[in-house]
């Protein structure tokens, strides 16, 4: 695998959190994993040991979702749901902040709760990325707030989405943008020197994992990680 093919897959957290994904699931998803040695799998709290162990003796960690999809549960639920998944053997925490509590500008609380669990995350050796969902969280002034606080606090990462913030449409359906090259910009102006920015929700093509590492993401969510790899072996060679 060349340098270029090689940073593209080292971007890549690779998603395995749709609510009806199975053991089976995770199984057949960790193998698309090792096959293209992506940076890490994001999994559901419960599957962080079967990861662990499906992975063992490779490159790929494991990551886990914290307060997931929809950010409600108490700080300490949070802490004590990190606490877990790190001891489990993930050693990347992706959690959902509560917004509800961002949209009402609480941001002591907002505060306290990423510092909670990033405190508790470091001291069991793993990193964490803050979920904004931005398709909520839409105003500037909180998102940079937010990249504010992940950086007084010391988030390693702040991320747009978690993939399932569904807004309803005029026609009654729901969808979700998920990153934008806009926002994104804005995130990785808005942080300190040592928070990192991860895009999530929406990148499915090369292309677009190309544009996200382009504005400075290190690191992006997908669940379209074989297509994305395999065009990028064939443009820019194995």
């Amino acid at each position: 695998m060349n340098q270029v093919v090689y940073k593209l897959a080292k971007m890549i957290d690779h998603s395995i959190l749709h609510p009806t994904m199975t053991d089976s699931d995770l199984e057949r998803e960790c193998v698309v994993a090792k096959k293209y040695d992506v940076a890490s799998v994001c999994v559901k709290p419960y599957m962080v040991k079967q990861a662990v162990e499906l992975l063992k003796g490779t490159d790929v960690l494991v990551g886990c979702v914290i307060g997931f999809p929809a950010g409600n549960s108490a700080v300490s639920v949070k802490v004590f749901e990190a606490e877990t998944a790190c001891k489990d053997g993930a050693v990347e925490i992706d959690m959902v902040i509560n917004i509800g509590k961002a949209l009402q500008g609480k941001w002591d609380y907002i505060s306290d709760e990423i510092k909670s669990v990033s405190d508790a995350c470091h001291r069991l050796g793993a990193i964490v990325k803050v979920i904004f969902e931005t398709d909520y969280v839409t105003k500037e002034a909180d998102v940079i707030r937010l990249c504010q606080i992940c950086t007084e606090v010391g988030a390693d990462y702040v991320k747009t989405s978690s993939g399932f913030g569904f807004v309803k449409q005029a026609n009654g359906d729901y969808n979700y943008v998920g990153a934008t090259i806009p926002t994104l910009k804005l995130m990785k102006k808005s942080v300190g020197p040592k928070v990192k920015v991860k895009a999530a929700g929406g990148v499915r093509t090369l292309d677009q994992l190309l544009a996200v590492q382009a504005v400075g993401c290190t690191r992006s969510g997908a669940t379209a990680t074989a297509v994305m790899m395999e065009e990028a072996m064939k443009r820019f060679g194995n």
